[in-house]
């Protein structure tokens, strides 16, 4: 099934940009990292709000690690749509203490749409594994008189202009599928960016935003009522919700981002320290618990090798690249 990633329409055939990335693990016969390390606790930064999706992921996956025999600090750096998080990881010693948990909006969608950045997201990264992948939904706020997606398509030509979506910065997996959304069904829709998904997702509960493409971590709402939550933003139904029609199937032929995570420490990071972190993180990604965790907020796990993330990072830019310019995205 592997392949390279292609592009149908503006969307991405799930799953085959991630499939390199989430080979099989390094080998425990590789070689061992230096016996002293670690020796302190280890800095894990993520470019996120406390709350948002990957934040509380890693502070599971992090607390099932003592074999690693130091912990695990989670560090919140968000703002600047992750820049600000990963400028600090680029720029901080590369020992082995600080990671950085990238993710496809704040490494491959930020460097097309901004001219210049604090950092190269291959240069000035060591990849270490592939962590997961979070299908995407489409949310509004239950005022908003659409049941549908082609209702909305139709609220939206009605009152060209007027209705609002939220997205947690520009560049963002949110925006560009705000924009795509916007480009395929013929709408005029105003973007309001947020810091992070909490603060977005309550724009849209409180009414302030209409409309909303986040993870399955705003399902709480919608259980709430607080939400509505009308479609999902794959090819295929995600298991979450398998009750949901995507976006594609509502005419929007090839409506798709797919966002992912990974670990990365800065540029430069030893080999042995690179395969240690590996062979830690894809034990915890493979154990029940945290499968099961996973599985409870709608996300799928995807360890795989450092050279897998490489190659899934580096394959990314010219598919990205099309499916913004064709939303319209340009570098700002």
């Amino acid at each position: 099934m592997a392949h390279l990633p292609t592009t149908r329409g503006f969307g991405l055939t799930r799953r085959s940009l991630l499939l390199a990335a989430s080979a099989t693990a390094l080998p425990f016969g590789a070689a061992q990292a230096q016996d002293t390390y670690p020796n302190r606790p280890i800095r894990l930064i993520i470019a996120f709000t406390p709350g948002s999706i990957g934040d509380l992921f890693m502070r599971h996956v992090t607390q099932q690690m003592p074999s690693l025999g130091q912990p695990i600090v989670i560090d919140n750096k968000p703002g600047a749509s992750q820049v600000i998080g990963g400028e600090l990881a680029a720029r901080a010693p590369a020992d082995g203490y600080t990671l950085f948990m990238g993710t496809q909006s704040g490494l491959v969608l930020n460097s097309i749409a901004r001219k210049k950045l604090p950092y190269d997201p291959v240069r000035d990264f060591t990849p270490v594994t592939m962590l997961f992948a979070a299908p995407m939904y489409l949310y509004v706020n239950p005022a908003v008189q659409a049941k549908t997606v082609p209702e909305l398509i139709a609220l939206a030509k009605a009152n060209p202009g007027k209705l609002t979506f939220a997205s947690i910065g520009a560049g963002t997996s949110s925006h560009i599928l705000g924009e795509m959304f916007k480009s395929m069904a013929g709408v005029d829709m105003l973007h309001v960016p947020f810091k992070g998904g909490p603060e977005a997702t309550q724009a849209v509960a409180s009414g302030q935003v209409d409309v909303f493409f986040n993870g399955a971590n705003s399902m709480g709402q919608v259980r709430q009522g607080k939400l509505k939550v009308i479609a999902s933003a794959g090819l295929k139904r995600t298991e979450e919700r398998p009750d949901l029609p995507t976006v594609a199937e509502a005419g929007l032929e090839g409506f798709e981002v797919l966002p992912w995570f990974g670990l990365f420490g800065p540029a430069g990071m030893p080999r042995p320290i690179v395969e240690r972190l590996n062979r830690e993180f894809v034990t915890q990604l493979r154990s029940t618990v945290v499968k099961e965790k996973a599985a409870q907020m709608g996300i799928e796990v995807m360890p795989g090798t450092p050279e897998g993330l490489a190659t899934q990072l580096k394959n990314e830019f010219p598919v990205m690249t099309q499916v913004m310019r064709k939303a319209g995205i340009e570098a700002e």
